[in-house]
């Protein structure tokens, strides 16, 4: 049997149904439908014939996870993905959760962010558990929550000796390699302005006004010290919540005065090589000047991984990497192409676990999965031809870096 005759045992319509049958599944973030997910894909797992169970995550949560073991001598590889979801917004036009299918798209929350990943990992194992392969290296999936709240069921994975000599992360990178994404942190600005009734606004300090210099200041924000152009290309500024009103309260039924107190909560984004202390001093030089532009206003700035919230650092890997070679051949075989390889965007703006395995595990890897184009909008879908050819694309990776027992056909 040779790797194309593997490839031709991937059975599409499966591996819709099975990535339908995720999606039929609410699994917001921390709520019991993603422990049911977890617990379904356990259950799959085992069915499957792996080692398989669920694994705790601090609160009542739980991780998914699976192994393949090998007959000894290969390389293991790990598939990370996240099987939590961000709510169904407004504008929907079909069930978010019907795991509706028709000729080009498969339809759903989460299921670009990122069931179709998780899916196509699990099925490109099933394929070869299917086909009898038998493989040198153990095969790892994780199928892990709270990758939304800065990646607490990854972190306890590792923290429980999850290790693998590769991995995959599956976010959705519209099948892209990204060999590099920014670290993500989120912060919190306050800023104080002084009140007057509207009819002597001229002696107030408006802190709604000053708010309104300032944002657009912070979304254009590049940090200082990048590596490198492709370094810098991943830095990012978002100014993603505003409230302003009269004092810390936010007290909002009494327009005719001027806003004294203002609160803004961001995210930024810097590459490797760049820190959190340059990030946050940056951000306090662009408040400096927004006080020496408007008297009388105090601007503080508090970054949340101090309240708590982690921060996701920043993820790279070498481009000369054997599972960036794995990838990008399989990619190659698959589609008779090159595949995009870098710190490819939008994707090099994510936070992802990925870099988690690859600070706090010491792991090697890469971040590839389907979907991306309709992420996290109404009517969340994936090309079926997308997920498919990722399916294929991880077998053949699974071949490449593993290794095979019984060597297939050439």
């Amino acid at each position: 049997m040779t790797p194309q005759d593997l490839l031709a045992r991937i059975d599409p319509r499966a591996c819709l149904d099975f990535l339908s049958a995720m999606a039929r599944h609410k699994s917001y973030s921390q709520t019991p439908g993603e422990r049911e997910l977890a617990a379904f894909m356990a259950d799959a797992m085992l069915e499957l014939g792996l080692e398989a169970g669920l694994a705790p995550v601090v609160g009542e949560r739980v991780n998914a996870i699976g192994t393949w073991r090998g007959t000894g001598g290969g390389k293991s590889l790990l598939f990370n993905g996240h099987v939590d979801t961000n709510p169904a917004t407004e504008g929907w036009t079909v069930d978010p959760w019907g795991g509706k299918v028709d000729d080009r798209f498969i339809y759903g929350i989460g299921v670009s962010n990122m069931k179709a990943g998780d899916a196509a990992y699990f099925c490109a194992v099933k394929t070869l558990v299917d086909a009898g392969v038998r493989l040198k290296g153990d095969v790892i999936l994780t199928f892990v929550v709270g990758e939304l709240q800065g990646g607490v069921g990854t972190t306890a994975l590792i923290d429980q000796g999850m290790r693998a000599d590769y991995f995959v992360n599956a976010e959705p990178t519209d099948l892209a390699a990204l060999t590099m994404h920014a670290a993500a942190f989120t912060f919190i600005i306050e800023l104080f302005g002084n009140t007057r009734h509207m009819s002597k606004r001229e002696q107030a300090v408006d802190a709604i006004a000053a708010a309104c210099d300032l944002i657009p200041r912070l979304n254009a924000m590049r940090f200082s010290g990048a590596l490198s152009p492709e370094h810098a290309g991943i830095n990012r500024v978002h100014v993603g919540v505003v409230h302003g009103a009269l004092g810390r309260e936010l007290h909002d039924w009494r327009p005719p005065q001027v806003a004294d107190y203002l609160r803004i909560k961001g995210s930024g984004r810097f590459a490797p090589g760049q820190t959190r202390e340059g990030a946050l001093a940056d951000l306090r030089a662009e408040l400096d000047r927004l006080e020496a532009r408007i008297p009388g206003l105090r601007a503080s700035l508090t970054p949340e991984d101090e309240l708590g919230r982690p921060m996701m650092p920043s993820f790279e890997v070498s481009r000369g990497s054997r599972i960036v070679k794995a990838i990008n051949a399989a990619y190659r075989t698959v589609r008779g192409a090159d595949q995009p390889t870098g710190a490819i965007t939008p994707p090099g703006f994510y936070g992802t676990d990925a870099a988690h395995l690859y600070r706090r595990a010491g792991m090697e890897g890469i971040v590839c999965g389907p979907g991306g184009r309709y992420n996290t909008m109404p009517d969340e879908r994936v090309d079926i031809d997308d997920y498919l050819d990722m399916i294929r694309i991880y077998l053949l990776t699974i071949l490449d870096i593993c290794g095979v027992a019984d060597p297939l056909t050439a």
